[in-house]
């Protein structure tokens, strides 16, 4: 396996350009098998859970191809054909959670699905029920067995669904099953994730009748079928916002372009808080820090809140604060298990619960750490690049499901890190 051999202390400085967001590919790979025609996804990132995802399309009937566009964009051509099979298998599945999101677009599509309960990162229960509470709502029969979810719809119906809880999977599926439903459906507490939006975004492009994307209230009006169409994904707002505080973190100077901070704002408040300079430039976000880092707490919160996809890297920021930093998980249960690590290379940090108490140090010193998901390896990094001396990071196989090459970035603007086999 690949490890990172990261040589501390150097500030990074200089730009680099934030890749295609993977959380909002994803869905719109699975939302590509309600058209009618191809569906062209343009700036997408090479990403392992994206070939996977791509594998699991495959598997359904659909023929996908990448490769580079006229502008040499990097670009995902989905050719959607009736469903050679509605199941998505264990040993895809197993490996991503978002492989549950074909499940709303084969019901509306073919009238059936037969999808293994999903897996992904080890940071705790993520159900489904409220995907399946949805379609049953639009009219699906749902029933699970032998580890498989199966539906079965002749036609969904629109109605009105209200989520218990914020979930953004969940809103992106009923959302997608929604298009192709007989009438209009009502999607209220929906996220507000700027990748819902896109999603919304391509949908509309492909014929679908939506609004409200982005508020509480989600109205999807049903049409009796999707077109083809090509469409360039958001950039990734956690790549920046991760590259953002590298910058901060090592007292550097960094622009990320493609970084739109209107949908960034709890971090760089943040940022700004603890005593980075946060502007915008044409086209993207830039931060510096030349003072000493500012402590400041961090409660996570679904979006526009401070997202816990960036808290495993925050906490790594805040261990070389000028105090006491309280950093709360309010998400998932099980999103700490990047302290152990960051403990090895010195780090003060308790924890109670959800909440963690990090108490800044002068400085973290290099060490072996073990990478145990996706946020968590990035965290490692980003303490590996300010640590003394060096540091190596094992199990970077999480890294690559959610950072395009991130290593070719970081040394872009200055880093001393390296890939090389364990």
């Amino acid at each position: 396996m690949d490890i990172f051999v990261i040589k501390g202390g150097v500030p990074l400085s200089g730009s680099c350009r934030a890749s295609g967001a993977k959380n909002a590919v994803l869905p719109e790979m699975a939302a590509a098998l309600l058209a009618d025609g191809p569906v062209e996804i343009v700036g997408v990132p090479a990403l392992r859970d994206i070939s996977t995802f791509g594998k699991l399309l495959g598997i359904l009937g659909a023929e996908v191809t990448r490769g580079p566009d006229a502008t040499g964009r990097e670009t995902l051509r989905i050719v959607p054909v009736p469903a050679s099979t509605a199941e998505a298998p264990y040993d895809l599945v197993k490996t991503m959670r978002a492989s549950v999101l074909v499940l709303g677009p084969l019901l509306a599509r073919y009238g059936r699905a037969r999808i293994s309960l999903p897996g992904g990162c080890a940071i705790g229960a993520r159900p489904i029920d409220q995907h399946l509470k949805g379609l049953e709502l639009l009219g699906a029969k749902t029933s699970l067995a032998e580890g498989y979810i199966e539906a079965t719809a002749d036609r969904l119906t629109g109605a009105p669904v209200r989520f218990d809880v914020k979930t953004v999977t969940g809103t992106e599926n009923l959302m997608m099953a929604a298009t192709l439903a007989e009438g209009t459906t009502v999607l209220s507490n929906a996220a507000h994730e700027p990748e819902v939006c896109d999603l919304a975004r391509l949908l509309r492009r492909m014929g679908a009748d939506i609004e409200g994307d982005g508020t509480d209230e989600i109205v999807v009006r049903g049409v009796r079928s999707l077109r083809g169409t090509r469409h360039e994904v958001m950039a990734d707002r956690i790549e920046a916002a991760t590259l953002l505080v590298a910058g901060a973190i090592t007292g550097g100077d960094v622009t990320v372009e493609g970084a739109d901070p209107s949908r960034m704002g709890a971090v760089l408040d943040k940022l700004r808080e603890s005593g980075a300079e946060v502007t915008g430039t044409p086209g993207g976000v830039r931060v510096t820090r030349t003072g000493p880092i500012r402590s400041v707490n961090v409660k996570t919160a679904p979006y526009p809140g401070f997202p816990t996809d960036m808290q495993a890297q925050f906490m790594a920021y805040m261990c070389l604060g000028d105090g006491f930093s309280i950093i709360s998980e309010t998400i998932f249960e099980n999103r700490f298990m990047h302290v152990a690590e960051l403990r090895r290379m010195g780090a003060q940090i308790d924890v109670s619960g959800n909440t963690a108490a990090v108490k800044g140090v002068p400085k973290l010193s290099g060490a072996p750490l073990m990478a145990t998901d996706l946020r968590a390896s990035a965290s490692l990094v980003l303490a590996g690049l300010a640590a003394s001396g060096t540091t190596e990071v094992l199990r970077i196989y999480h890294l690559d499901r959610g950072y395009d090459t991130l290593e070719s970035k970081l040394r872009y603007l200055g880093a001393d890190i390296a890939r090389v086999k364990e």
